[in-house]
């Protein structure tokens, strides 16, 4: 009994922000019985990143104390788009966007979650379903003067900004999730606070049923801000392990413990013993762990190697992508696409104002310019993206 009371008190203290209403109250009822919990992600992007790991870990845990864990993706939801820390609607995305969005995702998802513990819903099963009146009714039971109230959509008015009608149906969408799973919990990150809250409301209304709140920190990405695909900051769980390890390295020091708690399950008294080690080697051993999460350990030591290889010793990498190209002379911004260090010519040509590119080992700073394309020519973004002209 004290060793179950002990995994329930980890699992509601280690990575967690906010229990609402109470934490004693969950706490109570985890000792008492099995609960059925639910983690949503809508599809923004075709891959998952870091800062999601930390709640699909969390959902992983209660699956692992027996509860009915539910991993929802919101095929229905991402269609209106959440509106949380956004000083803008976003984008309206097609059905077939969220197709090629989720078609990978179950395996990314799968280096964390169970899936024998753990089932996967969408929510456009039963949102792309409602009708009119059932619409009416979820947004008959919430003040409109409440959704106004969030604190995204005040900071919008006050700077001359528009918030969309459909913008607000959002967080009743996500809320009806809960109403019809018929959950005792939900986990989200901090951002999701007020959709989870609005949940917990319908809940309340539509259920006659109490619906708890458990949030995770977000995580920063590589330069210190909120982890997104927007900030072009994230560390992918699908990233290469010399990749992720480098990444890794490049975090700010005082990242460092964060990610330690919050991304592996090193045991708190280690994460005490690393502290005392200088930042470089605390980094280091907290990149060797996570590439070993993802990859394995082979490969997290071959990262290592990598590493020292070409920040250490200024040596270039071990093996560099070749890329084919027929003709002679190419503008630099056609050059970083065709070597595919960069997507477009707009983002090539940030990167050269950003005298982030390299040719030869030599810094570009002129975007108009003109490259003679010779055999063994090495071009070089940032400090770990690399492609050979063959």
């Amino acid at each position: 009994m004290k060793a179950k009371t002990q995994k329930i008190t980890e699992v509601l203290t280690r990575g967690v922000e906010q229990i609402l209403p109470s934490k004693e109250g969950l706490e109570k009822i985890l000792e008492k019985r099995k609960i059925r919990l639910y983690l949503g992600i809508d599809p923004t992007a075709e891959k998952l990143h870091l800062g999601h790991t930390v709640l699909l870990r969390k959902l992983q845990e209660f699956a692992d104390l027996g509860h009915q864990a539910i991993l929802v993706i919101g095929t229905g939801t991402v269609l209106a788009g959440d509106p949380s820390l956004r000083l803008r609607a976003r984008p309206l995305v097609s059905e077939k966007e969220v197709e090629r969005n989720i078609k990978t995702w179950k395996r990314q998802a799968g280096k964390v979650l169970d899936f024998s513990k753990i089932k996967i819903r969408y929510n456009g099963d039963w949102l792309l379903k409602l009708k009119l009146m059932d619409i009416i009714k979820i947004a008959s039971q919430i003040s409109a003067v409440k959704l106004f109230q969030r604190e995204m959509f005040q900071r919008r008015i006050k700077m001359g900004k528009t918030v969309l009608t459909h913008e607000t149906l959002y967080p009743l969408l996500q809320g009806y999730d809960s109403v019809f799973l018929n959950v005792d919990l939900e986990i989200g990150g901090t951002d999701q606070t007020f959709n989870m809250l609005i949940g917990r409301e319908l809940m309340t209304k539509m259920r006659k049923k109490e619906k708890f709140v458990l949030t995770c920190p977000m995580i920063l990405g590589i330069d210190g801000r909120p982890m997104s695909k927007t900030s072009d900051n994230c560390i992918w769980i699908e990233d290469k392990p010399d990749q992720m390890f480098g990444k890794i390295m490049s975090i700010p020091d005082d990242l460092i413990f964060n990610y330690f708690e919050l991304l592996t399950r090193v045991p708190l008294n280690e994460i005490k013993k690393i502290k005392k080690l200088n930042p470089r080697e605390a980094k280091a051993k907290l990149a060797k762990e996570i590439v070993t999460i993802y990859h394995g350990k082979e490969a997290a030591k071959k990262a290592e190697k990598e590493f020292e290889r070409i920040f250490k010793k200024k040596k270039l990498p071990s093996k560099i992508p070749e890329i084919k190209i027929k003709e002679k002379s190419l503008n630099i911004l056609e050059l970083l696409v065709k070597t595919k260090l960069a997507d477009s010519r707009a983002e090539a040509k940030r990167l050269v104002l950003q005298k982030g590119v390299k040719i030869d080992g030599e810094i570009q700073d002129n975007w108009r310019k003109i490259c003679q394309i010779k055999k063994g020519r090495i071009v070089q973004v940032g400090k770990r993206k690399f492609a050979r002209v063959i």
